[in-house]
């Protein structure tokens, strides 16, 4: 029999779920940067300080990588206070989380650790199974010089390479290096052919120091291009009358990531373009619904493309770019599909944030074409009137549809630091943090536990399968050969 004390657990758990996919510590529309990290902070410590085991295996779900990388960092802060057997399962979820970390974020978390003089033995261990398991460490060599270099010296590592060595503490004491990526980088300092056989960052230092016209340097180092630094550089490329050069194969492109892209472009563009970024758009959701396409029966969302939805300065148009990229993902899921936008907009190529926020107005639109699923996709501030989609919610589930013959799921795609979790709707409606489209179906089954038909005991079950998934990453990385 589950206890009121499971039954908090349960809830503060999915709480700290939510904040930890959403929140990255940025200034959102309706709080600044302080007030986010202030609000995490709090949360990070709440969790590490009273459910310890579950702190640890939030790493085995679809967090952002701001919150892993400060799960990781606080569990090996506090390596004293855990057990041998705490210490044994968070050795391996950390050792999961990291291989799946981008290689900079590890980096900086080791510099964090560095700064924060923690160095225990468990801290070098990780490191040093990190770094054996790194794909080409002549390449973090030269992209990550700075952070590799501090994190051997951290952990007290040899390079195990007199060439890489001396790379990284003397790199131009040599007068040639066998390595071709480290020899390519001593060259670039003074032949400009050479630095187009670096990765992208790194060469673009050495073209402003020769002096590179903008335009010449993309064309020529564009076959080194990773698919997200072509995308990033699309503008800038068509500016510089290289468009040729740096196009990419959006329908390759990570769906939520196209979607900011698409919304990034100026209307006309989108107008101009409307068949080849509904096809790519269309092409990602396709991909992602895998198996799943079709599947979902009749759905309708809505979806916020109120002011509120531009976000911040530092996370543009992200709120509006999820629901962007969620309305195509739900189109390819459902077997019939209905969307609509809080402004009343018909084509959603063109979602721009515009106007106040009538959720309520827009959820009895959807109602009315009766659904399998209600999928709404905002911030929840619904306010034009405040409080009418609660009501019309609350009315719907006690009132209209007491079996549940309609599931209804919130996916909100921003952390509310005052309330320390996303804003919700209605107290009979589960409420999910999203940070990417693609976690859509993840997210739809996590959104269960709070619905309250499944208890602790599924929660818990449902930890312990994903930390099974994530231990087992690191071999199955080593038996591939490794990923960049």
């Amino acid at each position: 029999m589950e206890s009121y004390g499971d039954l908090v657990a349960a809830d503060d758990v999915l709480l700290f779920v939510n904040a930890a996919i959403t929140a990255t510590g940025q200034r959102e529309f309706h709080a600044d940067a302080d007030t986010q990290r202030l609000s995490l902070d709090f949360l990070h410590a709440y969790m590490l300080g009273n459910y310890r085991d579950l702190y640890a295996g939030v790493l085995a779900l679809d967090i952002n990588d701001h919150n892993a990388a400060l799960i990781v960092r606080r569990l090996l802060e506090t390596s004293a206070d855990a057990t041998v057997e705490q210490r044994r399962g968070e050795g391996r979820l950390i050792a999961g989380r990291l291989a799946l970390l981008p290689p900079q974020r590890v980096y900086g978390l080791f510099r964090a650790l560095r700064r924060a003089g923690v160095n225990n033995r468990r801290t070098r261990a990780l490191l040093r199974d990190w770094l054996a398991a790194r794909p080409d460490l002549a390449f973090d060599a030269v992209k990550y010089r700075s952070g590799l270099k501090q994190a051997l010296r951290h952990a007290h590592l040899s390079p195990g390479d007199g060439e890489l060595g001396t790379f990284l503490f003397a790199p131009l004491s040599r007068a040639h290096y066998d390595t071709p990526i480290l020899e390519a980088w001593r060259r670039a300092h003074y032949e400009q052919s050479a630095l187009y056989e670096l990765p992208y960052t790194v060469a673009e230092g050495f073209a402003a120091r020769h002096g590179i016209a903008r335009g010449v340097f993309l064309e020529r180092i564009a076959p080194r291009l990773t698919r997200l630094e072509a995308l990033r550089l699309q503008e800038t490329a068509e500016r510089r009358g290289v468009a040729d050069a740096v196009r990419v194969d959006l329908a390759r492109m990570p769906l939520t990531r196209l979607a900011g892209y698409v919304l990034s472009l100026p209307a006309a563009e989108r107008v101009e373009r409307r068949e080849e970024l509904t096809g790519a758009l269309r092409a990602a959701a396709v991909r992602v619904a895998g198996a799943h396409r079709g599947t979902w029966g009749r759905v309708t969302a809505v979806l916020d493309d109120s002011f509120s939805s531009y976000g911040s300065g530092v996370k543009r148009r992200r709120p509006l770019a999820v629901a962007l990229a969620c309305h195509y993902l739900l189109e390819a899921l459902a077997g019939r599909y209905a969307g609509l936008w809080t402004s009343g907009r018909r084509e959603a190529l063109l979602a721009h944030p515009v106007g106040p926020t009538p959720l309520g107005e827009r959820i009895l639109d959807a109602l009315e074409t009766a659904p399998d699923r209600l999928v709404i996709v905002s911030d929840g501030w619904d306010n034009a009137p405040p409080g009418l989609a609660a009501e019309v919610l609350r009315v719907w589930r006690t009132r209209l549809d007491p079996e549940r013959r309609t599931s209804v799921v919130h996916l909100n795609p921003v952390y509310d630091a005052d309330d320390f979790d996303v804003r919700r709707l209605a107290p009979s409606v589960p409420t999910a943090g999203v940070r990417d489209a693609e976690d859509l179906p993840a997210l739809v089954e996590i959104a269960q536990f709070a619905e309250g038909r499944t208890g602790p005991a599924e929660l818990t079950a449902y930890l312990d399968a994903r930390a099974e998934r994530l231990t087992a990453v690191p071999a199955r990385r080593a038996s591939a050969g490794g990923a960049r």
